[in-house]
């Protein structure tokens, strides 16, 4: 109870009925256990029906592999490029003022408010063999779309802004006072960069690197348009998985989707334990915010 300036004791604004709170809290239950666990444990589930001789030679199958390849090849690829994307984003916006500024920030938002249906037909006028780029490619040899370069084309283009717009708030909560300081002191560039910058944003770094990593094994949309769906060559795991549940082989499909569903769990588990280290930089940048609105 909270008392006022007369020393009465009053009920909080925030004080609600127990029935609210525990209608609230069962409805939470009921929401997760119909749209996430029921979900989840169906597809363990299925998978495992037939047993798990069956289980695992749909998981080792040569297009079940192949599939797996391209997706961490794919992943692999296109992380890295956006993390440092992302860096050097964050760098630019928070320490720099530059013309185009707060464009630069609309553009880095783009793949969020496009559908990736609409991403991969813009790859496919661009670069297919009938567009000046793409012609030009095909005949030097470089094919994009139907192949693997575009099915990486697509994932970096829907997932580049995952590690930026972690890093730019991170950073800005940081500043720029021990980077000025460490040039005081007679670091170079390089220098500074890595023994003060990068130690102050590791863990919105990482964060960043675990949501880009789940968002790239687990495209579709982009992916589909671009890749051709060429069996055991351009056809990702979650595109192996619809062609699988096509064609009516519900337990392999299932068990292919349980690998991804296992690296849902796993970003999910390392999201967690990464926001623990992130949340208190960016509480520090909300009491920043309203200090200088205030």
């Amino acid at each position: 109870m909270a008392i006022d300036s007369q020393g009465q004791a009053t009920r909080p604004g925030t004080a609600d009925p127990a029935w609210i709170r525990r209608a609230l809290i069962a409805t939470m239950f009921a929401f997760l256990a119909l749209f996430l666990f029921i979900p989840v444990i169906a597809v363990f589930t299925e998978a495992l029906r037939d047993g798990l001789g069956t289980y695992f030679g749909a998981i080792v199958a040569p297009e079940a592999r192949a599939a797996i390849r391209l997706t961490l090849m794919t992943a692999a690829i296109a992380v890295p490029l956006n993390v440092a994307f992302g860096v050097a984003a964050a760098w630019a916006i928070t320490r720099f003022d530059f013309p185009g500024k707060q464009a630069l920030l609309t553009l880095i938002d783009l793949p969020f408010s496009v559908s990736p249906v609409i991403a991969g037909m813009l790859f496919v006028l661009l670069v297919g063999v009938r567009a000046p780029i793409g012609g030009w490619l095909a005949s030097h040899g470089i094919r994009i779309i139907f192949a693997e370069p575009g099915i990486v084309l697509a994932t970096i283009f829907v997932t580049f802004p995952l590690a930026s717009r972690e890093l730019i708030p991170i950073m800005q909560a940081v500043g720029s006072e021990e980077e000025e300081a460490a040039i005081v002191l007679g670091a170079g560039g390089l220098q500074m960069f890595f023994r003060v910058t990068l130690p102050n944003v590791k863990w919105g770094l990482l964060y960043g690197m675990v949501l880009c990593n789940a968002r790239a094994m687990g495209e579709f949309g982009a992916v589909s348009v671009v890749s051709g769906h060429i069996e055991g060559h351009t056809v990702t795991m979650p595109l192996y998985i619809e062609i699988l549940y096509n064609d009516y082989r519900f337990a392999a499909a299932f068990a292919v989707s349980s690998l991804l569903t296992m690296l849902a769990i796993a970003t999910l588990v390392a999201k967690r334990l990464l926001e623990r280290r992130v949340a208190p930089v960016k509480r520090e940048q909300e009491e920043v915010e309203v200090r200088a609105a205030a």
